[in-house]
């Protein structure tokens, strides 16, 4: 064990000193299945609202949070259900028709009755920090993973900027009511879906995709994205949505290996215009260059760096990416939080301009052949 330590330490020193492996700057290109377009740009704005957060389907009704209150939509057509003290940070449908929702990122509650009633269940397990995404498990329970033990659900900025790996992936057990952690140390885990024994998870900070079972280390299913992976769902057919909150860049690469400068930007310059990652962008003039050129003769370039992106990937039964769904630097349906498949549709929220969007997947079958 000592000795793999030291082999271990002896690595990362030399790939700091020579800018490899994690403490390179470059950022993979989109390219192959990654090929950017405006697929997300033509999509049809079903509902706008102030705070959308995340989405569930249990095949017949389809859930929206919106804050502090969870929506059923019928179309563009939503209908309040409940209204909670705390905003909702997740919601999962059950297959009994049920909902689990947590509570700013520290509760999760399971609710038989979306529209009444009280909990069945309810977990406040003291480590809970940043519960960001539920899902059902094969067995009845729920996996849920927390993005970080220091950060709150809605300040993951500064878990990036701190270089923070402490996201969780717990196991949730409504029969027994315990709580058992299925894996810890993760770049900000955000977003779940299983997978046979196992489950997938998101690791943004290590632009990953991993695989989480019991008694085994995380197996790396998706690696060297250009982007900052979140929340899956199962597509039909076989295979997954992967959406992505937003896009890498070289400058944030570049300060998040400069630790006096980032320590310097966090304790002197407002959070909202720090050198980091956005959900929407191009609101202010004191929004931070990400270098080239932005504008020509006033028009923003669409193959510019984006401080903020739209994303979604159509992932295969084994987690390899099929094609994807873009909102470009000149876009406006950035944020990409959560996606959905519902009757014939695709149903996303782009968090940035607070919109939930369909498109019809008959159209993406035509477009990109899945």
């Amino acid at each position: 064990m000592g000795e793999a330590v030291v082999i271990a330490a002896v690595r990362d020193f030399a790939n700091r000193f020579l800018g490899r492996g994690e403490a390179t700057i470059t950022v993979p290109s989109f390219d192959g299945a990654l090929k950017p377009n405006q697929a997300l740009e033509t999509a049809q704005t079903l509902l706008e609202c102030e705070a959308p957060e995340d989405l569930a389907t249990d095949g017949r009704s389809l859930y929206l949070a919106d804050g502090q209150r969870l929506l059923r939509l019928d179309g563009s057509t939503a209908t309040e259900l409940r209204k909670f003290e705390r905003p909702i940070s997740a919601l999962c449908a059950l297959p009994d028709g049920g909902v689990a929702i947590a509570l700013a990122g520290r509760e999760v509650r399971i609710y038989p009755n979306p529209a009444s009633g009280e909990p069945s269940v309810t977990f406040a397990d003291a480590t809970f920090n940043a519960i960001n995404a539920l899902t059902p498990a094969s067995d009845g329970a729920l996996i849920a993973t927390d993005g970080s033990a220091t950060c709150g659900v809605d300040d993951w900025a500064r878990d990036l900027m701190e270089l923070n790996r402490s996201g969780r992936v717990y196991r949730l057990d409504p029969r027994s009511k315990t709580v058992t952690q299925l894996a810890g140390k993760l770049g900000h885990a955000f977003g779940a879906c299983a997978h046979g024994d196992g489950v997938l998870v998101s690791e943004s900070w290590r632009h990953r995709v991993v695989l989480v079972a019991p008694g085994r280390a995380p197996q790396t299913v998706l690696a060297h994205l250009p982007v900052y992976p979140s929340r899956l769902s199962k597509a039909s057919g076989g295979g997954y949505w992967l959406t992505a909150f937003t896009a890498r860049t070289q400058l944030i690469e570049f300060v998040l290996r400069e630790p006096a400068y980032r320590k310097r930007m966090m304790a002197e310059i407002d959070p909202a215009y720090w050198v980091a990652p956005r959900l929407r962008s191009g609101f202010s003039f004191k929004e931070p260059m990400q270098g080239a050129h932005i504008k020509t003769m006033g028009v923003i370039k669409p193959w510019a760096p984006p401080r903020s992106y739209g994303l979604v990937v159509r992932l295969s039964a084994d987690g390899k990416p099929l094609y994807s769904l873009h909102s470009r630097v000149d876009g406006v349906n950035h944020g990409i939080v959560a996606a959905v498949e519902i009757g014939s549709d695709l149903v996303l929220i782009a968090k940035g301009p607070g919109r939930v969007l369909r498109l019809p997947l008959a159209g993406l079958a035509e477009e990109f052949g899945s």
